[in-house]
């Protein structure tokens, strides 16, 4: 008998059963898989003998120059991976772009746009990439670090004046004075010079030195500085017996220590009442803002509170460094008091038990945002939460209503208009710089009537008195020259006298009333 067959006898019929080996689920599986690789290879094999002898062939037929026709339209019609979109537009752009070579740097050029679109939209205008002397200029822009001198001058009918000299600066060090004129830089004249340029040639490396003739009490006065790097972030003077006036421009890295020297010239000086001047400061790091705080609140006040997008909340609280001597604040703000100064409005107001806000209402930005920097300079700027001040206000787009409403004189929230050469406003004319003249010489004090914009016989008479007093030609006319005159006038006026700020003349009203 067969080994492989065994016998079942019955009564009619005798079978015969073949018998084999079984095979588990595995072992069919393999030997399908087996199949299946056998066949691949024979098919990679075929693929690649007509790969070869068809190459050959068309190789020997056709040049292949006039294959790239071909290849660019099967190119251009593959579908691009729907997951990898910047990436797959990038190599398009810088590789099949017509105007690609028309484009210098293109893969950095393509790449900071495509970073910028990702980051720009409509509900967050706080978050945004910034190119590496973008971000060198918005860093520069808070801490307003350069290397000079240490003054802040202003340009006036092509004289340019010393406003404010800063403490420890190389010009405060030299002897130079707030009302100094600038004359002469390294033995060339100003005159006619723009501010910019002005600029360049005052400042320079540290270390050099830069000889600049001043003009004091109508007398030559010339005098070398060493330039050095300075941050200007702060200034301080004593108003009077017992006030001191705190001008914070924004919150910079070096903002706390600046800060902190003119609070110890206050308290040598007796001064128990301040006025924070917060105007135009749209704000900067909150780790100069909790330091500027301590110096007015006790230790381990609250001074803010940053919410995140998950809930959690973080408190931020001061630390040492009181100045026990400052009772009484006013805070001096507008339009474009944001960020970091609205955090410090907002944490006197609630925390301290004598402040006063004067002004207009504030921008409204409750939002913290926080620069990560790439290696080549770049950086990605974006919010990582909201912030809210001790007692849980959030002025977010809705800003700070001061308590004491004071507006300034409407010329200062006049946008300057445009007045070309050959511009000429005459009696019974109208236009935008007839409007912003007008309002410039009642700002000055001279009658005019009105200030609508309509040019009339009243206007016409405070003009000639102006132009009279300034020395040009007087005949009631509005040209380029006058409405220059007029302007720096004005300018010059604001920046050296107090005389029209009625918000700080109020700010100092409410401390010693």
């Amino acid at each position: 008998m067969d080994e492989n067959k065994e016998e079942l006898q019955n009564d009619e019929k005798v079978y015969s059963i073949p018998f084999r080996r079984h095979l588990w689920p595995e072992e069919v599986a393999l030997k399908q898989e087996q199949k299946k690789v056998k066949r691949l290879r024979i098919l990679m094999v075929a693929f690649v003998v007509v790969a070869l002898v068809g190459g050959w062939l068309l190789g020997s037929v056709l040049p292949l120059s006039s294959l790239a026709p071909a290849r660019k339209n099967v190119v251009n019609n593959l579908p691009l991976n729907s997951d990898e979109k910047i990436n797959g537009v990038l190599q398009v752009m810088e590789n099949d772009w017509f105007f690609a070579d028309q484009v210098e740097n293109i893969d950095t050029k393509l790449t900071d746009q495509a970073l910028k679109g990702i980051t720009t939209n409509d509900v967050d205008k706080h978050t945004e990439y910034m190119t590496a002397d973008e971000m060198k200029q918005f860093t520069d822009s808070i801490n307003r670090n350069y290397v000079g001198i240490g003054v802040q001058f202003l340009q006036a009918n092509g004289i340019n004046i010393i406003e404010r000299v800063f403490r420890n600066s190389p010009a405060d060090k030299a002897g130079v004075k707030a009302g100094d004129i600038m004359n002469k830089v390294n033995g060339e004249s100003l005159t006619g010079k723009t501010t910019e340029e002005i600029k360049n040639l005052v400042q320079g490396d540290s270390g050099t030195d830069v000889t600049i003739e001043f003009i004091r009490q109508e007398q030559p006065l010339e005098i070398t500085i060493t330039r050095a790097a300075v941050s200007a972030t702060a200034f301080g003077e004593i108003l009077s017996d017992n006030t001191g006036y705190l001008q914070i421009y924004q919150f910079g890295e070096n903002t706390t220590n600046e800060v902190k020297a003119y609070l110890d010239d206050f308290k040598n000086a007796n001064v128990s009442n301040i006025v924070i001047d917060l105007r135009d400061n749209g704000g900067g790091y909150l780790t100069a803002l909790q330091g500027i705080a301590s110096y007015f609140l006790p230790k381990d006040t609250l001074a803010m509170k940053q919410v995140y997008a998950d809930g959690t909340t973080e408190e931020i609280r001061t630390t040492d460094g009181m100045y026990d001597n400052i009772k009484k604040i006013a805070i001096l703000v507008n339009k474009n008091t944001a960020s970091a100064s609205e955090v410090l409005t907002m944490a006197l107001k609630e925390q301290h038990q004598d402040v006063t806000v004067l002004g207009v209402t504030t921008y409204g930005k409750g939002t913290v945002q926080v620069s990560r920097v790439f290696k080549d300079g770049s950086a990605l700027k974006y919010t990582t939460s909201k912030w809210t001040s001790p007692n849980d206000v959030w002025v977010n787009g809705v800003g700070i209503t001061p308590d004491v409403e004071v507006k300034l004189h409407e010329v200062m929230y006049t946008s300057l208009p445009k007045m070309n050469d050959t511009d000429r406003y005459a009696y019974d004319s109208v236009g935008e710089p007839v409007k912003f003249a007008q309002l410039c010489l009642d700002y000055l004090g001279y009658n005019v009537g009105r200030t609508d914009g309509y040019f009339s016989s009243q206007t016409e008479t405070a003009l000639r008195q102006f132009e009279t007093d300034k020395g040009i030609t007087a005949d009631g006319v509005l040209d380029k020259e006058t409405f220059s005159t007029l302007y720096s006038a004005v300018v010059l006026d604001w920046n050296t006298t107090k005389t029209h700020d009625v918000q700080l003349q109020k700010a100092q009203e409410v401390l010693n009333g």
